[in-house]
């Protein structure tokens, strides 16, 4: 007789999305149950700084995507860039995400590669997060590039059932918490309070999807695995593996 596989603890989703989202399906393609616990949201830009640019996309060299949600923003206006414009973007699931709309990625590891290749006098339109972090701007413009970033969409706090949140961390019974982005880390700690967050990544796995959000969790004294690729199948695929690993 089979003994029956006991199932493995819940999976909290802070990122971004519905019930039927892309990491919340993929976990559950998984046998995994999904807590989503969505800490942000995303809104279209204020004002018309996006669109200005596009309007005169061929002044630029190159467009830059680091998320998603840019290249979303980005193809609402301008579904096709002109053949001079060449595209660079951050992280594997960027690109995916370009190559899946027909654009053609010509850099990635971006920095990098540019310091490579050489950018000095390339003029460069970075669409971006309202919480996007200069970071990316400054090395290229260091790199002797001219860099216009602009928002191309907002990242705001999301209304989290807080109540319901802090009973399944009373119950002790979570078994991976994931995160895709700093900002989720940095809302879902301000929504639940610094004792009820570290309570809770105490009892759980804490997966993040790259560097820079385990970058965010380090600064709070929070360690985080890094997934086995920046992608969401990748944060989905290495939670499962920590969870099968857990005593």
């Amino acid at each position: 007789m089979n003994a029956t596989r006991p199932a493995l603890a819940p999976v909290v989703v802070t990122r971004a999305e519905a019930h039927d989202g892309p990491l919340s399906s993929q976990l559950r393609t998984l046998g995994l149950e999904v807590l989503l616990w969505p800490a942000v949201s995303v809104a279209p830009a204020s004002g018309n700084s996006l669109e200005r640019a596009l309007a005169r996309i061929e002044d630029f060299d190159w467009i830059v995507f680091a998320s998603r949600n840019a290249v979303t923003a980005v193809i609402r206006w301008l579904p096709r860039l002109p053949a001079g414009v060449r595209v660079a973007a951050i992280g594997r699931a960027t690109a995916q995400v370009l190559r899946g709309r027909g654009f053609s990625v010509d850099l990635g590891a971006l920095v990098n590669a540019f310091a490579t290749q050489g950018c000095a006098g390339a003029k460069i339109l970075y669409p971006a997060s309202s919480r996007a972090l200069p970071m990316i701007t400054q090395g290229l413009t260091q790199l002797g590039a001219e860099v216009q970033q602009v928002e191309a969409y907002r990242t705001e706090a999301a209304p989290l059932d807080t109540h319901d949140c802090r009973a399944w961390i009373e119950r002790e019974v979570i078994g991976a918490v994931t995160f895709a982005s700093p900002s989720a880390v940095i809302e879902l700690e301000r929504a639940l309070g610094s004792s009820h967050f570290s309570r809770l990544l105490a009892q759980a796995e804490v997966v993040a999807i790259g560097p820079t959000t385990a970058r965010a969790l380090a600064e709070r004294g929070q360690t985080a695995v890094l997934a086995e690729s920046a992608t969401l199948s990748g944060l989905a695929n290495t939670t499962l593996r920590l969870l099968q690993e857990r005593p």
